[in-house]
Parts: C-alpha cells; sequence; structure tokens
C-alpha cells in the first residue's frame, strides 16, 4: 500500500484495474486508517480521472448488497456535495415534491461528511427506518412512490470509512463516487456537480450507460440548480448552457436568488423543522423556488414535457400537500 501512495503523491494515476483493486484491499481491511486519510487527501488535490472512477465503481458495486427494482420507471435526485456552501437539504425535498406528482423516487444518500445534515441525517431524524429489505423498500414504492437507500447499508465499504470522513469534516472520493453508486439503478437521475471538470468527467461516463440523465453545475459552484446564476447542463442530447434568465423565466421569478437564503441550519433539530416548514407549504419564495425548479428539471428528464408544464406540477404537488403526503404516509407506514 505504501508503494501506491507514494506512486499518487508523485502526481501518478491509478488504471481501472489498479482502482479495483485498490478497494478490494479496503474491504479486506488490509488499508488502514492514516492510509484512508492519505488516499483521500490525494483526491482532494486533485479530480479522479475516468478510469479511477470506473474502477473504483465497479469494485464497490461488485461488493455491494444487492436488490432489484429495475421494474420501477423510478428517477433519484443528487448531488456530489462537497460544494462547502451548506445549503439546506434541496434535492431530498425535490424528491418528495416529485414523488407527489405520482413519480417513482428512488433517493440514495448518506450521512453528511463535509456538511452539518446530509440525506441520511435528515431521513433518520424525521424517523424513517433505514432497511436493505428488498420487499419492503418495493412496497414503500408500490404504496408510497418513494424509498430511501442509506449508502453504507448496500455498500459495507462506506461504513466502514463513515468515521473517518467525519472525524476529516471534509469533501472526499466518496462525494465524487456517491450519484454512480445508487444501488437500486434507477432508471433516471439528475445528477448534481459541484465542479466543472468532475461535470465533464461525469459526462463522458454517463454517455457510455443506460441511464435517462441530466448532469447540472451551477456555474458559481453549486451541485444543486439555485437560481443564484447560470448552469451547465449535459444530457443525451448533448452540453449546453441555460442562463439565469431563462432559470428564473421557468420558475415565473424575477428575482435573482441570494445566496444567504440558501443557507441551512445551525444544527440537525434546526434542519428538520427548516425541512418540514418547506414541505408544509411555509417556505420562504426563495426555499420553494430553488426547490420546484429541481423537482421541475427532474420532472422533465422523465416525462419529456416543457420545463413550464413541470413547474406547474411540482407547484401543485408542494401547494396542495401531495408531497408533504407521501412523507406522512411512509413514516406513518
Amino acid at each position: 500500500m505504501n508503494k501506491i501512495l507514494e506512486y499518487l503523491f508523485l502526481g501518478k494515476t491509478l488504471t481501472k484495474y489498479e482502482s479495483e483493486k485498490l478497494i478490494t484491499e479496503l474491504s479486506k481491511g488490509k488499508i488502514n486508517e492514516y492510509q484512508i486519510s492519505s488516499i483521500i487527501s490525494i483526491y482532494n488535490m486533485r479530480n479522479p480521472t475516468v478510469e479511477e472512477i470506473l474502477g473504483f465503481k465497479k469494485s464497490i458495486m461488485q461488493l455491494s448488497i444487492k436488490i432489484d427494482l429495475k421494474e420501477f420507471n423510478a428517477v433519484d435526485i443528487v448531488g456530489t456535495g462537497g460544494d462547502g456552501k451548506n445549503t439546506f437539504n434541496i434535492s431530498t425535498l425535490a424528491c418528495f415534491i416529485v414523488a407527489g406528482t405520482g413519480v417513482k423516487v428512488i433517493k440514495h444518500g448518506n450521512y453528511g461528511s463535509s456538511s452539518i445534515m446530509g440525506s441520511s441525517d435528515l431521513m433518520k431524524e424525521l424517523g424513517y427506518v433505514f432497511t436493505n429489505k428488498e420487499d419492503t423498500l418495493k412496497r414503500q414504492l408500490n404504496q408510497f412512490g418513494f424509498c430511501y437507500l442509506h449508502a453504507p447499508l448496500f455498500h459495507p465499504i462506506l461504513d466502514r470509512i463513515t468515521n473517518i470522513r467525519k472525524k476529516l469534516g471534509i469533501k472526499t472520493i466518496f462525494n465524487s463516487l456517491g450519484p454512480l453508486l445508487n444501488p437500486g439503478f434507477p432508471k433516471n437521475q439528475l445528477l448534481g456537480v459541484n465542479n466543472l471538470e468532475l461535470a465533464r468527467i461525469y459526462y463522458y461516463i454517463y454517455q457510455n450507460m443506460n441511464n435517462n440523465y441530466a448532469i447540472v453545475h451551477s456555474l458559481d459552484g453549486y451541485d444543486e440548480i439555485t437560481l443564484t446564476s447560470a448552469i451547465k447542463y449535459y444530457s443525451s442530447f448533448g452540453e449546453s448552457f441555460i442562463s439565469l434568465n431563462n432559470l428564473l423565466s421557468i420558475s415565473k421569478s424575477k428575482i435573482r436568488i441570494n445566496p444567504y437564503e440558501l443557507k441551512c441550519g445551525n444544527n440537525i433539530e434546526e434542519n428538520k423543522r427548516m425541512f418540514m416548514s418547506i414541505l408544509s407549504g411555509n417556505g420562504t419564495f426563495t426555499q420553494n423556488e430553488v426547490a420546484l425548479i429541481n423537482a421541475t428539471f427532474a420532472l422533465s428528464l422523465i416525462n419529456k414535457k416543457t420545463f413550464e408544464i413541470n413547474y406547474e406540477k411540482a407547484k401543485y404537488s408542494l401547494k396542495s400537500g401531495n408531497a408533504k403526503n407521501v412523507l406522512k404516509k411512509l413514516l406513518d407506514k
């Protein structure tokens, strides 16, 4: 392992095979905490290459607990995290809004490492019981249109490094990998990426996958659509630029969002209250519009209707209480 570390610290990159082997060694406990921290540091100094991402992904998925949810035409809305912006739980809110329109959602997530509250922290605080039982997840999708896949339950290797990630408190290579590791293999995915180079790497990878996908990157550094800047947008139809004026037009907003209004609370309890306030229809204008625009893009990915039509669908889901009812039924079982 020390030879590999020396090799990486010299600025070299791994082949796909070497990347697979590294994850296998990690899964067998042959890499200690200090070495794991060193690997994380290396990939914080540069983005992983396509070969490295593909190798890491292949090995982690081979080691994962398997479930089969392919019968569902579902979507996941997920960001790489690690953008350092500490926003409220935008993608999770968007997922419930989408589910409130009748679209199936297979949300994949983890505890926060570089932020106060990851999607798993939120779901746990709300009272959701994590499971990797296929029949339970299928029942939730059939009855409520939503299920949540807590990454460490499906990827034991991620469970092993969770504490290390928490102690470091910074983004890691596993932020970049996370969106590729959804064990439910949703057929549709809206993916937010925190930097342009990584967005292009993902775009290259997704062109060789069967997913119906869209990759978004806000040009001011967010891994979500925040209505604070224009975005780069990648899909099977190619690469495009969507101006801030066009985004504001979709949301029928004439007001540029103040980034300060996107901030999360200071602790888990504050974030839970904020989440429930927005989901209950009591969010601020900013909170509502940002959640709705992300839900709009996810709906447009799956149903091919215009952004304007899907914005109205998303808005009705939130304002009618349908989005909140998905969560209520999910927790009431």
